[in-house]
C-alpha cells in the first residue's frame, strides 16, 4: 500500500496541532484527548475526493491488537468526514499508536460484532454513550486489522 502524496492538514487547529505534535515526537507528545488523559491514535488515510493524505486523532479503542474507529463526531447529526474517506479506501489506512506505525485494512461492524466493539469503545471513552443518545444516527464503528 502506498500512502504517498500531498498531505492536506486539517482546517481545525486543534486536530492539525495534535497530529503534528504526535508525529513530530514519535508518539510521545499530545497522545491524549485534550486534558482527559485518555489515549488517542492517529489515523492516516486518503481523501475520497481529493486523493490527498488526511490525518485525524481518534480515541484509542484496542482489543487483542485490533482497533475500533468510532465515527461519533461528538454526537453530531452527520458522520465525520474521515468516516467517508475510510469507507471509500479501507485498504489505504495507517495507524500510529504511540511510537508504533502500521498499515491496516478496515471493515464496518454490524450486529453482534458492533455491539461487542461498542461496549469496548464506551469502556475506553464513556462519553460515546451520551453521544449516541444525542443523535438519531447510529454511530458507525469500524474495525482495523493489521496487514501482514
Amino acid at each position: 500500500m502506498s500512502l504517498e502524496g500531498e498531505y492536506a492538514p486539517s482546517t481545525w487547529d486543534w486536530v492539525r496541532e495534535q497530529v503534528e505534535a504526535y508525529e513530530r515526537s514519535g508518539g510521545r507528545e499530545r497522545t491524549t484527548l485534550w486534558d482527559t488523559g485518555l489515549p488517542v491514535i492517529i489515523i492516516t488515510m486518503r481523501g475520497q475526493r481529493s486523493g490527498s493524505i488526511r490525518k485525524a486523532p481518534v480515541m484509542r479503542v484496542e482489543h487483542d491488537g485490533r482497533y475500533a474507529l468510532v465515527a461519533s463526531k461528538g454526537g453530531d447529526p452527520k458522520h465525520p468526514s474521515w468516516y467517508f474517506n475510510l469507507k471509500a479506501k479501507p485498504d489505504e489506512v495507517r495507524i500510529q499508536d504511540g511510537p508504533e506505525v502500521f498499515d491496516v485494512t478496515l471493515h464496518e461492524t454490524d450486529g453482534e460484532e458492533r455491539e461487542r466493539w461498542w461496549k469496548r469503545a464506551v469502556a475506553a471513552y464513556p462519553p460515546y454513550a451520551q453521544y449516541q443518545a444525542n443523535t438519531e444516527r447510529r454511530i458507525p464503528v469500524l474495525v482495523a486489522d493489521r496487514k501482514p
